[in-house]
């Protein structure tokens, strides 16, 4: 399909990179929990270290899903219409969780990072599936801008998570 032809270089830079930082993400958690005298909250992890692997998978789903040579849009808008339904939900719990939770007090870039901003990813999928029928081309530009929307936050939230941990925690 030429419409979405014209996003394979896209689709592979953003899966590719979603892919590196899944398995990076794995191994600096692993050196966090191996570290001497640190203890590891479960309930943190959940809450903000989990959403992370999760919007970068997604990123990688979705970049592989747009990559393969479909015969329409139709099947594609489906899947990346009910990945952000789901997407939307897990915002949802994560955004409970977060209140719940009593490890951390969350700030301004918290709430920014981890409800509002995933919710503003998911529904962008939601709204450019509906959508796509008529207005292809911004349908497009919408799942796009979600996609590297979904990859710029877990990057910031995986960086945020490394320096709480080797700078606030090593201080404690």
């Amino acid at each position: 399909m030429s419409a979405l032809a014209a996003w394979q270089n896209f689709y592979v830079i953003m899966g590719s990179s979603a892919g590196a930082l899944v398995g990076l993400q794995f191994v600096v958690m692993s050196f966090i929990a191996n570290r001497p005298n640190t203890r590891v909250d479960p309930e943190a992890g959940a809450t903000f270290a989990t959403p992370t692997i999760i919007h970068f998978s997604a990123v990688l789903t979705l970049a592989a899903i747009l990559s393969a040579p479909w015969n329409g849009i139709d099947a594609p808008s489906l899947i990346w219409g009910a990945g952000g339904l789901v997407g939307l939900l897990y915002a949802a719990i994560i955004t409970r969780k977060i209140r719940r939770q009593n490890v951390y007090r969350p700030e301004f870039e918290d709430w920014l990072f981890h409800c509002l901003l995933p919710i503003v990813a998911y529904g962008i999928l939601v709204a450019a599936a509906v959508v796509v029928r008529w207005r292809e081309h911004e349908a497009l530009l919408g799942v796009g801008s979600a996609v590297l929307l979904l990859l710029l936050i877990g990057i910031h939230n995986a960086w945020d998570a490394v320096t709480y941990h080797v700078f606030t925690k090593r201080l404690e």
